[in-house]
């Protein structure tokens, strides 16, 4: 199967390099990631996020190198969907190292997918400097990236995350609702408690149930 992969990945045709993306998930993890490292840096946008993508998992095999290739893919890759892409990486791998990375573009890039992806990423890290940027987070104008950031706040665990995400009790969108009912669960104390009490009886069934601790 290595000779077709060879083949494929060598190839001018886009559609072979996918087909070779594809087939390297039935091989080694070893073996797999030497080739999704040659595809990386594909001149296909398609191509490259796929095999960013795949790292998550394969980049297990060697965390430095696979941490060199995440950073430039995360700060130098020209489309937003593969830095996106590497920043999930990233989190997945629990790369701390690419903190001050994902930090410094999360403050400079326009693109509100690579902010959600850095957010999410944040939470998997589990890295307490953290906390500072999901509370900026907070306030971005973007529901799905203050719902990340909720998230990824109640995965770090520290205590004094909570006060931050107690205006949010009132919020008019329910899934941001759902998503800080579970967030207080995880982060505990008389604050959340508090919180969860008035969510507990909110009106849509999920986020009641959620507070109150009820699959």
């Amino acid at each position: 199967m290595t000779e077709s992969i060879d083949i494929l990945i060598n190839s001018e045709n886009k559609g072979d390099r996918i087909t070779a993306l594809n087939l390297v998930r039935e091989l080694q993890p070893a073996i797999a990631f030497s080739y999704i490292k040659q595809l990386v840096t594909d001149n296909n946008t398609r191509v490259r996020y796929a095999a960013v993508s795949q790292l998550a998992t394969l980049g297990s095999q060697d965390l430095a190198e696979s941490l060199i290739i995440l950073r430039d893919r995360l700060v130098n890759d020209p489309e937003p969907d593969v830095q996106a892409a590497a920043a999930d990486s990233i989190g997945a791998l629990k790369l701390t190292e690419a903190f001050d990375d994902l930090q410094n573009l999360y403050e400079t890039t326009p693109e509100w997918l690579v902010q959600f992806s850095i957010v999410a990423a944040l939470g998997e890290l589990g890295d307490s400097r953290g906390l500072k940027l999901l509370q900026t987070a907070l306030t971005n104008e973007t529901s799905l990236v203050q719902t990340a950031a909720i998230g990824a706040i109640g995965e770090l665990g520290i205590p004094h995350g909570v006060e931050s995400l107690i205006p949010f009790v009132t919020n008019p969108d329910w899934q941001i609702r759902y998503q800080l009912a579970r967030s207080l669960r995880n982060l505990g104390g008389d604050l959340a408690a508090q919180s969860l009490a008035i969510l507990a009886t909110d009106p849509v069934e999920q986020v009641a149930k959620e507070a109150q601790g009820i699959n």
